[in-house]
């Protein structure tokens, strides 16, 4: 039977007359507040995730200013004339002369700049609840110019013509051996620990012949996408499983045989930076007299100025820094294929 008598909502009161306490939806909206009062608020500002390993992989130098170019300068010895390789007989004056010749290489230099505004409205907004937006668009800033430099140094940045430390033409790249059983696979889950030393060997063999056997030019840090590191750090040698493929390679190298110490790392940009898609192992002397790049300009702020039109502090924030340069290649070399 339907209800004859409408629903009416009940006023609370504490007992005394005429004194009107909260309704049913005043008792709601309470308790929202209430929850919100109570709620555990994580007063950390969780930052996106990123990856910035140059400076484990790439010397630098820092200073110069304002420039346009950075300099090398090489310099190459020969002889002419003479014989007996300059041995002196009792009949023999025609020495050889020594001769030397100097070359300059010049690498670029990239401006880089970006704006960091404040909107006055926001900042003020977000002073209540304690938070500093000129402090979290600053950090912002510097993960982008971190990742600019990241990229520079390891792909090149494409618009700007140039190459890094993965990808450079001119340095010699060959595809890893084969796997002895099928003949046709080059990629080291499908190989032995002694046929991965194998391909690790010919890399540091490869740069100690081009250096002509000079030992501060046989490559000392070899990077590898991270799939392949993982596997040579999880796989075990031998039956007893006691010892990684990673500790095999780093104590059997024919680096550490002659007093080298190589450091293998894992790089994300090696990832498909072989011929043709294929992953790529990439090795090279980690020391600042075969390979570098200058930071001429470090980051810094121009100036602030507050913009009506905008209502916001605007806050230019410029750096240069040059193109990852080489002084010596003979120290690189590219196994593709892993």
């Amino acid at each position: 039977m339907p209800n004859k008598f409408p629903v009416m909502s009940v006023p609370v009161t504490d007992g005394l007359p005429n004194v009107m306490m909260m309704d049913a939806a005043s008792i709601s909206g309470g308790m929202a507040f209430l929850v919100g009062e109570l709620e555990k608020r994580d007063e950390k500002l969780h930052e996106p995730l990123t990856s910035i390993t140059w400076p484990r992989d790439m010397p630098v130098k820092t200073g110069g200013g304002w420039v346009d170019s950075v300099s090398v300068f090489d310099v190459s010895y020969a002889t002419s004339g003479g014989t007996n390789d300059g041995l002196i007989a009792g009949e023999t004056n025609d020495l050889p002369m020594m001769q030397a010749d100097i070359s300059k290489d010049t690498y670029r230099v990239l401006q880089w700049g970006h704006i960091l505004s404040v909107p006055l409205i926001d900042q003020q907004k977000l002073q209540k609840i304690g938070r500093n937006l000129d402090e979290i668009l600053n950090k912002g800033l510097h993960l982008a110019y971190d990742k600019a430099i990241d990229r520079s140094v390891y792909t090149g940045i494409a618009k700007a013509g140039t190459h890094g430390l993965v990808n450079d033409p001119n340095i010699t790249a060959v595809v890893a051996d084969p796997h002895t059983l099928n003949g046709t696979d080059t990629e080291w889950t499908g190989k032995t620990p002694d046929e991965i030393l194998a391909d690790v060997n010919r890399l540091l063999l490869g740069t100690w012949t081009a250096s002509e056997y000079d030992l501060s030019g046989m490559a000392n840090h070899i990077l590898m996408p991270p799939a392949q590191y993982a596997y040579i750090v999880k796989t075990k040698v031998g039956v007893t499983g006691d010892k990684s493929i990673l500790q095999f390679l780093l104590e059997n190298n024919i680096g550490k045989n002659q007093g080298v110490e190589v450091v293998i790392a894992p790089c994300q940009y090696c990832v498909g930076a072989g011929t043709g898609g294929a992953d790529r192992m990439v090795g090279y002397c980690n020391d600042v007299d075969r390979v570098r790049f200058d930071i001429t300009v470090p980051l810094q702020r121009m100036l602030t100025q507050a913009s009506a039109r905008d209502m916001a502090y605007l806050t230019p924030y410029v750096s240069q820094f040059s193109e990852l340069q080489w002084p010596y290649r003979q120290h690189a070399m590219y196994v593709d294929g892993i």
